[in-house]
C-alpha cells in the first residue's frame, strides 16, 4: 500500500490533527497485522510522533493512535495497546460524574457499537464481500452461530436503548437488523473510534472476534468499577439502601456478560493458537479496569498486591497505597459500631447478586481458557494460564467477616 498520504501530510509545515490519513494507516495494520507492518511504514509513523508538538488541532487522539500503532516498534506491546483502549471512552471511577442511568446509557451504546462491527465483520465474510484478516475464516454454520451470540449480547442494551430487534429465527436477519439500528446515531467520531481500535497483530479473521470480545469486557468492568466507587460512597454517607441498588445494577450487568462468553468460545482453537503466537507481552492479568473492581471490593492481601497481575497496573497499586476505601472496608466500619447489615435488604441482596454474578464470570472464563489452553499451557502473553485462573489466588469477593459474606470459595 503506498503511504503517500502520510508522507504529504508529514510535508505540511503544521500538520492537521483532523487530516491526519487514519484510514490508510489501519487498512495497513488489518492487512498486514502489527507484527509484519513494513518498516516504510512505522519509520514514518515515528516520524509522525515526533512532529507531535507541531500538530494543529486536538492532539490526543492523534498521539494515543501513534502509541498503539508503535507498541511493537517501541517494544511495549502490551494488553492496553493491543485493544487501543485510550482510544475508547472506558468508564472511570476517577473522571465520571454523571448520574448513574446516563452512564449505563453511554455504555449500552457503546457496547452496541462494538458488537455491531463485529457483526457486520461477520457478515461481510459470508456474503463474500471481502474482508482484511482472510486467514482461517469460519464456514457458513459457525459463522452463524457466532452471528446469534453476537445479537444475544447486544440485546439486554438495545432494549435499555428503545430499540426493537424484532422476533426472527435467522441470525443473519437479526444480525443485519443490528447493524441497521447501531447506525441509525452512528457519528464521526464514532466511525473513528471502530476504525482505530482494530489493530490485530495477525491477519487471522478470528482475531477480530477476539479483540472486539475483550473491548467490550472491559468497557463492562470500567462501569462496574464506577458501580462499585459510588457504592462505597453511599455506605461512607450511610446510604445504605441505595449502596445495595448499585450493587444490583453491577450485578445484572456483570451476568449479562454471559452471552459474550458464548459468542467468545465460537473462536476456532486453531485460530487462537495462530494469532497468540504474536500476543507475546499482552495479557488480561493486566486489566486495570479488573484490578479497579477487584480492589474496590476488597483490598488485596500481600501476595496479590505484589503479584504480577497487580504490578501490571501501577495506578492502581498507588491508589491502594493511598488509602483506597475498598466496600469491605466500609461495611467493616459500619459493623464495627454494632450496626447489623442484614437488616437493609437491598444491601443484602446486592452484595449476594454481585458475588454470585462474579464467582460465575470466573468459573465460565476458567473453563474457556481451558478449552482454548487445555489445563497445563501458559496464557496468552507467557502468563501463568489456566492453573492460575482457578488456582492462583484468593477468589473471595468480600470479606469474610460480619453477616454478609461471599465465602472463601475458590471458582
Amino acid at each position: 500500500m503506498n503511504p503517500e498520504p502520510l508522507r504529504r501530510w508529514l510535508a505540511q509545515p503544521k500538520p492537521s490533527a483532523h487530516r491526519f490519513p487514519y484510514d490508510r494507516v489501519v487498512d495497513v495494520y488489518q492487512r498486514y497485522g502489527k507484527q509484519l507492518v513494513p518498516k516504510t511504514w512505522t519509520t514514518l509513523l515515528g516520524a509522525a510522533r515526533e512532529r507531535l508538538p507541531e500538530v494543529s488541532g486536538p492532539r490526543r487522539q492523534v498521539a494515543a493512535f501513534l502509541d498503539a500503532v508503535l507498541d511493537k516498534v517501541d517494544g511495549r506491546f502490551d494488553y492496553r495497546t493491543y485493544l487501543a483502549l485510550p482510544l475508547l471512552p472506558i468508564p472511570d471511577p476517577d473522571s465520571e460524574s454523571e448520574p448513574a442511568d446516563r452512564l449505563l446509557a453511554r455504555r449500552d451504546r457503546l457496547h452496541v457499537l462494538l458488537l455491531s462491527d463485529l457483526a457486520a465483520f461477520e457478515l461481510r465474510g459470508l456474503d463474500g464481500t471481502g474482508t482484511p484478516l482472510s486467514e482461517l475464516r469460519p464456514d457458513p454454520v459457525l459463522a452463524r452461530k457466532r452471528l446469534h451470540h453476537a445479537v444475544r449480547a447486544a440485546a439486554p442494551a438495545l432494549r435499555r436503548l428503545s430499540f426493537d430487534l424484532h422476533a426472527a429465527d435467522d441470525p443473519v436477519a437479526l444480525a443485519r437488523r443490528l447493524v441497521a439500528l447501531a447506525c441509525i446515531d452512528r457519528t464521526s467520531d464514532d466511525r473513528l473510534a471502530l476504525r482505530t481500535t482494530m489493530l490485530p497483530v495477525s491477519n487471522v479473521h478470528d482475531e477480530w472476534l477476539f479483540i472486539r470480545t475483550l473491548q467490550t469486557f472491559e468497557l463492562t468492568f470500567g462501569l462496574l468499577a464506577v458501580d462499585l466507587s459510588a457504592a462505597v460512597t453511599a455506605v461512607g454517607e450511610d446510604r445504605l439502601p441505595s449502596a445495595g441498588i448499585r450493587l444490583i445494577l453491577a450485578a445484572t450487568l456483570l451476568r449479562e456478560t454471559a452471552a459474550l462468553w458464548s459468542l467468545l468460545a465460537t473462536m476456532q482453537p486453531e485460530a487462537f493458537h495462530r494469532f497468540r503466537v504474536h500476543t507475546d507481552g499482552a495479557s488480561a492479568i493486566q486489566s486495570r479496569a479488573y484490578k479497579l473492581v477487584e480492589s474496590l471490593c476488597r483490598a488485596p492481601d500481600t501476595q496479590r498486591f505484589h503479584s504480577a497481575a497487580y504490578r501490571s497496573a501501577p495506578d492502581v497499586r498507588a491508589r491502594i497505597r493511598s488509602g483506597q476505601i475498598s466496600l469491605d472496608d466500609a461495611l467493616n466500619a459500619i459493623r464495627a459500631d454494632h450496626r447489623t447489615l442484614g437488616e437493609v435488604p437491598a444491601l443484602a441482596d446486592g452484595m449476594q447478586r454481585f458475588t454470585a454474578a462474579v464467582h460465575q464470570w470466573r468459573r465460565t472464563h476458567y473453563r474457556l481458557a481451558v478449552r482454548m489452553l487445555g489445563t497445563e499451557r501458559p496464557g496468552t502473553g507467557g502468563t501463568p494460564g489456566t492453573p492460575y485462573l482457578l488456582h492462583g489466588r484468593d477468589n473471595a469477593v468480600f470479606g469474610s467477616r460480619g453477616p454478609i459474606t461471599a465465602g472463601n470459595e475458590r471458582s
